[in-house]
């Protein structure tokens, strides 16, 4: 049986790491081994810098040599574009571990003679491959091959043996291409001969551009079919792989301090699970910004990283204002646990942003993320985009068993129900600090809409601050409703008054029943004390009494003795007497 399992095993089809964060992932574990993978999109997209990335991370991470043979760019230019991504292509090439190439193709020679023949390519590209080893070739750009020619049936001819050849080679090869009208390539035929097509897009959607990654195809393999937004920045090419997220993540029971210890009780005496969402919603001046800052603080009193991505303030300007509440952050950013990214919500689209985040967090490692505010994603590109983004973001972290901290602007004063992004219902724990009218002054409060798994507070709290920090005060409930501020101040002066009078008559009737009882107890020692002379004078009596009694007896006798009564057997005989 098992036998007949093992012959039923279908091979997996062999791949090459691309070394490209996110890409490996999303194609699951690279491109096909030994076959042309095309790489297409418009101008400006990055399909050379992400060829050459390939073939660099192939010769530094894999010790897979590499041929760069270019139709257009120069080795010179090439160089320079690279090092944008902090590659030396020359020291790669004084190595042996690249060999870069420019090829001049004269399509006006092509269009006078009439003939083209790729058998001079093949000699020289062999050549090369054979000259390091090169296990990774990279050809850019492949219609430049091919624009001078007029006949179809001749092109599609030269495309196919050129692939023939190289999957001969045994090399793993990208070819890049340009986007055609309608198609994906200007020939229109790349795509249908090549075993795996990636498709880069640089769009422009309200003023906002965006790069982003789609696998067309991939011949043998079961891969993404998403968009994936893709990041180009000094350390190379980042794509982020994150919509096709699960409900998969795991979940901690471990609970970790918010940073106040009222909001902590008013949380079931803990605080909110680790690796948990946290939406704090409030109008602007409540004081969210506080409590994140906060929380980013007690997050680096434990010895744990915090990252602080923050959309409306600069780094200096946080620092600066968190004094005011005797808040010093500056310690932790010396000491390396919080890390501080600043940048304007409309300075880039929503998948730029994403892509930011997921390398700051791959960097820095934290193990809580404040998002300050996220309600400014709605300012980077579409509202309706805004929310999957979010939602995004949080599965993200959430997957990573990162706590992560968000503020949210409302729009309005009153109770909010849901947010414009409309992820309240995906918050584990949702806190809501609201301001109050009353007597003329507005006043803070802080209260708990929910939090999943574990019991919390009904209560209102006022939120004050103050150069000691942050303090959550009970409000004075009654039949006026609530009071706060200087409202709840007055009320507490008058209750302390009422308080004091009630103080008073109680004091003045126990000083009363003190002296009625000390009144009672000189009237109980008189009469103790009359009863004790009375006791003492018939105790005198009784003495005396009891002494003559006994000088009667005495007398007695003496006389029965005398006239020689017989007292025997305790009887007196009278014959004596008589006689």
């Amino acid at each position: 049986m098992s036998k007949l399992i093992e012959e039923h095993v279908l091979p997996v089809l062999a791949k090459t790491l691309t070394g490209i964060r996110g890409l490996d992932e999303i194609t699951g574990g690279g491109l096909p081994r030994g076959r042309p993978t095309l790489v297409c999109g418009g101008a400006g997209s990055g399909k050379t810098l992400l060829a050459l990335e390939f073939l660099a991370r192939g010769a530094l991470q894999f010790d897979e040599p590499g041929v760069f043979m270019a139709f257009e760019e120069t080795a010179r230019e090439l160089t320079a574009n690279i090092a944008s991504l902090g590659f030396n292509l020359d020291e790669l090439v004084a190595q042996k571990k690249l060999y870069v190439d420019h090829v001049k193709v004269d399509r006006t020679e092509i269009v006078e003679s009439g003939e083209f023949d790729l058998e001079g390519l093949f000699i020289r590209l062999g050549r090369e491959i054979d000259l390091i080893g090169a296990k990774r070739v990279v050809l850019d750009t492949l219609e430049t091959l091919f624009t001078g020619l007029p006949n179809p049936g001749i092109l599609r001819s030269e495309l196919q043996r050129l692939f023939r050849w190289l999957k001969t080679k045994g090399v793993t090869v990208i070819l890049t291409g340009e986007r055609g009208e309608g198609t994906l390539t200007r020939q229109g035929l790349e795509e249908y001969v090549s075993d795996c097509v990636i498709s880069l897009d640089h769009r422009v959607e309200d003023e906002v551009s965006t790069r982003r990654l789609r696998i067309v195809k991939y011949r043998g393999s079961a891969h993404g079919t998403n968009e994936y937004p893709f990041l180009i920045d000094e350390q190379g090419i980042s794509v982020l792989p994150i919509t096709s997220l699960g409900l998969t993540h795991e979940v901690s029971s471990e609970r970790i301090t918010s940073g106040i210890a009222r909001l902590d009780t008013m949380l079931g005496g803990e605080g909110f699970f680790r690796g948990s969402s946290v939406l704090l919603s409030g109008t602007a001046g409540t004081g969210k910004s506080s409590v994140a800052a906060t929380f980013a603080a007690s997050t680096c009193l434990r010895g744990e990283r915090c990252l602080y991505l923050a959309f409306e303030e600069s780094q200096s300007q946080i620092i600066r204002n968190m004094r005011s509440i005797g808040l010093d952050l500056e310690p932790w950013v010396t000491a390396g646990l919080l890390r501080f990214h600043t940048s304007r919500p409309a300075s880039t689209g929503l998948e730029r942003h994403l892509t930011i985040v997921h390398k700051q967090v791959t960097e820095f490692q934290p193990s809580a993320v404040i998002v300050d505010p996220i309600s400014s994603f709605e300012h980077a590109g579409a509202l309706r985009d805004a929310g999957p983004m979010a939602l995004r973001l949080m599965d993200f972290l959430k997957s990573k068993q990162i706590t992560a901290l968000m503020t949210d602007l409302a729009s309005g004063g009153g109770r909010q129900a849901a947010t414009d992004l409309k992820i309240t219902s995906l918050i584990d724990t949702w806190l809501l600090l609201r301001e109050i009218e009353l007597g003329g002054e507005r006043n803070r409060v802080l209260y708990i809409l929910k939090s999943r798994g574990m019991a919390h507070s009904n209560q209102i709290r006022e939120f004050r601050m103050s150069d000691h920090g942050i303090d959550l005060v009970d409000v004075y409930l009654g039949p006026e409703g609530v009071l706060t501020g200087s409202m709840r101040q007055a009320q507490e002066a008058n209750e302390k008054a009422a308080g004091r009078i009630l103080h008073d008559e109680i004091e003045r009737k126990k000083h009363l029943l003190d002296r009625k009882r000390r009144s009672f107890d000189s009237q109980v020692d008189a009469l103790r004390l009359d009863l004790e002379t009375d006791e003492e004078e018939m105790k005198a009596s009784i003495a005396e009494a009891e002494l003559r009694r006994s000088s009667l007896a005495s007398d007695r006798s003496d006389m029965s003795e005398s006239r020689g009564a017989d007292t025997g057997n305790g009887h007196h005989t009278l014959s004596g007497a008589q006689s």
